[in-house]
């Protein structure tokens, strides 16, 4: 039986760490750092070696891949590239470029590794590489033999349809078993999905709550402020829906829907997460809004037609006895007013309101809300209602919040990306997409992927088309805040 996440040794085993794509911007940006960050947290295996590659024309020698790794750690890295605890993480560093059919350098640097580690390390491949080499790399692999007993982690996005992710996940089992495959998508690494279970399970005043008797419906938001930032044939051929929907914001419906799972561990967790996909509708257009920012088709690169949305937000059925008749309401995009990652529960009003609201709080028309907020480090927000002081019966909106950076040691926390790559070297598959779990999510979303609606314009800095209210109806979106008297 798995290891429940209780109960599991507090560090990985000896592992040889190797990152594809280890000159490139997700690996200067975020797993350079973070592999550091384990490092100097205690948190590395006792003993391991990191091994970067990259195709030959982007080669670096050991030195040179040393010196890229400290110039990454201390442009984006929470500690400094310095003292003892650097010097140990830096000459675990070494390098082995590999193209499909002239792998020796690779296969001789991985080698090298393991046995300056000594003994039978692990192998973790990291495949931080474009989507379109995903398959020759795991080809690589496999015909080197690199891939017996290793595991191996896959950067989002797992296919762009039911198709090319079946493809994808065939190519991927030819050469790894399913249980030693991690497709990683750094949301579910954030402190808030884990609070998402406490919450939920541990919990006697939430969890006889979480159901349709008395959640009303559910909010998943995600605006970006960011535009799409010079990427324009990454954009052009993916879109917000292929980008964020069905990698980021289903797998958070899951979490919040899920039931509970028989015991922390992975397989009862995903178990639970692919029932709530399996009792998805379809997706409808009619309940889905494509947007799409004034200016995006002047952006370098971009199609002057273009029909790409930088824009969504839709209407979500799950059909079974815990949420039937629960709209999940999802919206995402991007040069949007705010930068921000909500779920928001609204709990349904008594079914006798005997109490006046105040008018302000009457037309904002709140009631009792919990909203789960996924900014970094995160926090937990109560709305309810009480008596305004004074001499007459009025209720005001009030909130009781919980916030992670005032509550614990910000030492303590990790990066989403931290989290999971500890997690995959510790082999929890717990917080990592399934096969059968996105192929059915592709499956959700065929509806919408063959009969897209049109976009519609929306003003950069705004909350996306007027058609969203639609999608919210009889309810209204939670972001902005009401407070400011905007929908």
């Amino acid at each position: 039986m798995a290891e429940s996440r209780q109960s599991r040794p507090p560090r990985p085993a000896d592992h040889v760490v190797v990152l594809f794509g280890a000159t490139g911007d997700l690996a200067r940006r975020k797993l350079l750092p973070g592999l550091f960050h384990l490092a100097k947290a205690g948190l590395m295996p006792d003993r391991y070696r990191i091994v970067g590659t990259a195709p030959a024309a982007e080669a670096l020698d050991d030195e040179a891949f040393r010196a890229h790794a400290r110039k990454a750690v201390a442009e984006f890295g929470r500690s400094k590239p310095e003292g003892p605890a650097w010097q140990e993480f830096e000459s675990s560093l070494s390098f082995g470029a590999a193209d499909e059919g002239a792998t020796e350098p690779l296969e001789t640097a991985v080698r090298t590794a393991g046995q300056a580690v000594g003994g039978s390390p692990h192998r973790l491949f990291h495949l931080a590489v474009p989507p379109v080499a995903f398959t020759s790399v795991i080809r690589l692999l496999g015909s080197t033999g690199l891939a017996e007993d290793a595991r191996v982690i896959v950067e989002k996005p797992f296919g762009t349809d039911l198709a090319s992710a079946r493809a994808l996940n065939a190519a991927i089992h030819a050469v790894f078993d399913e249980d030693r495959v991690f497709r990683i998508d750094h949301f579910l690494g954030k402190e808030a999905v884990d609070n998402i279970l406490a919450l939920r399970f541990a919990n006697g005043l939430f969890e006889p709550i979480w159901n349709r008797e008395h959640i009303s419906h559910v909010q998943i938001d995600v605006p970006e402020q960011i535009d799409i930032q010079g990427r324009a044939h990454f954009f052009e051929g993916t879109g917000t829906f292929r980008d964020m929907v069905v990698t980021h914001l289903f797998q958070l419906l899951g979490f919040v829907a899920m039931e509970p799972p028989v015991a922390l561990e992975a397989q009862s967790l995903r178990d639970e997460q692919v029932k709530v996909f399996r009792s998805m509708r379809p997706l409808d257009p009619a309940h889905v809004v494509r947007g799409q920012y004034t200016g995006y088709r002047a952006e370098p690169g971009v199609d002057p037609a273009s029909d790409t949305e930088t824009f969504v937000a839709l209407r979500v059925g799950i059909d079974n006895w815990r949420w039937a008749g629960v709209p999940f309401q999802l919206r995402t995009g991007k040069a949007l007013a705010e930068g921000r990652h909500v779920v928001t529960l609204g709990l349904r009003e008594p079914a006798l309101r005997m109490f006046p609201l105040d008018a302000r709080a009457a037309g904002e028309g709140r009631g009792n809300e919990l909203v789960i907020d996924f900014a970094d480090p995160g926090s937990l927000t109560t709305r309810f209602l009480v008596k305004e002081p004074g001499p007459a019966m009025r209720l005001e909106c009030a909130d009781m919040a919980f916030g992670y950076g005032t509550s614990f040691a910000s030492e303590n926390s990790l990066e989403a990306y931290e989290h999971l790559i500890l997690e995959a070297m510790l082999g929890d598959q717990s917080l990592f997409t399934r096969s059968d779990g996105i192929e059915r999510l592709w499956e959700v979303a065929s509806p919408l992927l063959e009969a897209p609606p049109p976009v519609e314009p929306y003003a950069k800095g705004s909350w996306g088309p007027e058609g969203i209210r639609a999608i919210a109806a009889p309810h209204r979106w939670h972001l902005p805040a009401r407070a400011a008297g905007r929908s």
